[in-house]
């Protein structure tokens, strides 16, 4: 019998990139939460522990990158070719490759706890528990695993407003409710471990409920696994392993790196600050990131449809990115102390890291979500080129500068190395396919949007407390309606529909 075809996907508009990218928004806005829960966390438990439990977590997120194989990209870049069958396989054969081997892992660790917990530096009060929150907290790996694929699952459907309840509120604000808890009960450093894995939990029995949504959880056991079809994912996975190990690197290696590289309660403690400061330079970076989060997906289907497409939505999205990231990147650069001031004091030594990322997310942002179109498109050599870049230079500005800087020198090794392979995927784009971000639309939002952080550099200089901070915000509400309305074209303002008309851009 012969197979069905491929489901014939439509074109892709700029109107899908926006309402899809409105709600991968929403569903990032948990880095939002997560930076507003910080000073809470780091109030409760202290910036060492705070940095244990992010060094901890780093790890996690790191071994679960590895060990998956870049499932959840390459179910996005498999699943819209498939039939029927082969997408029910796809998702299987995902889901085996990703859980048997975390799960086991997690076993070892579990057994190997005291041993593996020497590698880890920590604050005295924290150094005797330390061998039960690793055997804790490694059964993270399993269960963020299976969250990673089951939502990579349905996005590959193109569902990326089901996301926003599980990753804002069972993954983000249930787990504020369980520090409290935790911390009430006097459990200590383990409390906001425990917490993270209670609210991991829940997030990952209602990812089964998802998945049920989108796929057929009977046919999902049922599913043959051809040989082609092994083939072709696994080659998509691992082709996109080098780039999404090098995204991930830059983002959970640089805390557990100065934890093993600093002694001590001191490397707990670099490792808090530079997650503090990380987490707050991700704010800006939730536009830029929502857009790449939809246009994997959707630009693996243009392409498949009509390769040409795919400039026009690479065009909107990074003029959509220079008009909203740099001007907010601008708002945190120069109201970052009072950002800041709700923290513990102490936390006031994380500005100097804070204003190298947010400079660097901004940079970043201009020429859009340029990594993940490379991607998408079929190119299998580009993204570990790019990924060669960035770790090479990560790691090599990284053990010339920490000894000497501490945590500054980790920032900066971290930007200068995320900006470094994001341009090279631009320049990439434009020899391989003639894509180029840059027109006259864009530069004259980013012409504005530098006008108007140059208004917030005044007002920090002139100003002191809270008026700093109220003209810098209504600075920057200003400068992004002025980049929206004057940096994007008519059919791009058309195309955030409700948006566009609320805030009168049309």
């Amino acid at each position: 019998m012969e197979e069905d075809p491929p489901i014939q996907q439509p074109a892709v508009t700029r109107t899908d990139v926006a309402r899809g990218a409105g709600l991968a928004g929403l569903s990032r806005l948990g880095a939002l939460i997560e930076a507003l829960s910080q000073p809470l966390y780091t109030w409760l438990f202290g910036i060492p522990t705070y940095g244990l439990y992010v060094v901890l977590w780093g790890a996690v997120s790191l071994v679960t990158n590895f060990v998956h194989l870049s499932m959840p990209l390459a179910l996005q870049r498999e699943v819209p070719r498939q039939d029927e069958a082969g997408a029910h396989g796809a998702v299987k054969l995902a889901l085996l490759i990703a859980l048997v081997p975390t799960g086991l892992i997690a076993l070892g660790v579990t057994f190997a706890a005291p041993e593996i917990a020497t590698l880890f530096s920590a604050a005295p009060e924290d150094q005797a528990k330390l061998p039960q929150a690793v055997a804790l907290f490694v059964w993270a790996l399993p269960l963020w695993t299976f969250v990673e694929v089951a939502t990579a699952a349905a996005r590959a459907r193109r569902a990326f407003g089901p996301e926003i309840r599980l990753r804002i509120f069972w993954e983000q604000i249930a787990r504020i409710p369980f520090a409290i808890g935790f911390f009430a009960l006097g459990v200590g450093s383990l409390g906001l471990m425990a917490a993270h894995l209670c609210s991991l939990a829940m997030t990952a029995l209602l990812s089964i409920r998802l998945l049920g949504r989108y796929y057929d959880l009977g046919l999902l056991l049922r599913a043959p696994l051809p040989r082609r079809l092994v083939r072709d994912l696994l080659l998509s996975g691992l082709g996109l392993l080098p780039s999404n190990l090098a995204r991930r690197f830059l983002i959970d290696g640089p805390p557990v790196a100065l934890n093993l590289m600093l002694a001590g309660a001191g490397g707990a403690a670099a490792a808090g600050l530079f997650e503090i400061a990380r987490k707050l330079s991700t704010v800006p970076l939730i536009v830029r990131q929502a857009f790449q989060y939809v246009l994997g997906p959707l630009s693996s289907a243009q392409a498949a449809a009509d390769r040409g497409g795919i400039a026009a939505l690479y065009h909107f999205a990074s003029r959509v990115s220079t008009a909203l990231v740099t001007p907010l990147a601008g708002l945190l650069i120069f109201a970052g102390v009072d950002v800041l001031s709700v923290y513990r004091p102490e936390a006031a030594s994380a500005l100097p890291l804070l204003l190298v990322l947010v400079g660097a997310r901004a940079v970043e942002a201009i020429v859009g979500p340029a990594s993940a179109i490379v991607e998408m498109i079929g190119h299998r050599v580009l993204p570990l080129v790019n990924a060669f870049i960035a770790i090479a230079l990560w790691l090599g500005l990284a053990w010339w500068l920490v000894p000497r800087e501490g945590p500054l020198g980790m920032a900066v090794a971290t930007g200068l190395a995320t900006i470094a392979s994001t341009y090279a995927a631009t320049i990439e784009l434009q020899v391989s396919d003639r894509l180029n971000p840059f027109d006259r639309k864009l530069l004259q939002g980013l012409a504005l949007a530098l006008a108007g952080i140059a208004l917030m550099a005044v007002a920090e200089r002139l100003l002191h407390g809270p008026a700093r901070f109220a003209v810098c915000f209504v600075t920057w509400a200003g400068t992004s309606w002025l980049t929206l309305r004057y940096g994007l074209g008519r059919d791009d303002r058309l195309a955030l529909g409700g948006l566009s008309r609320r805030l009168r851009l049309v």
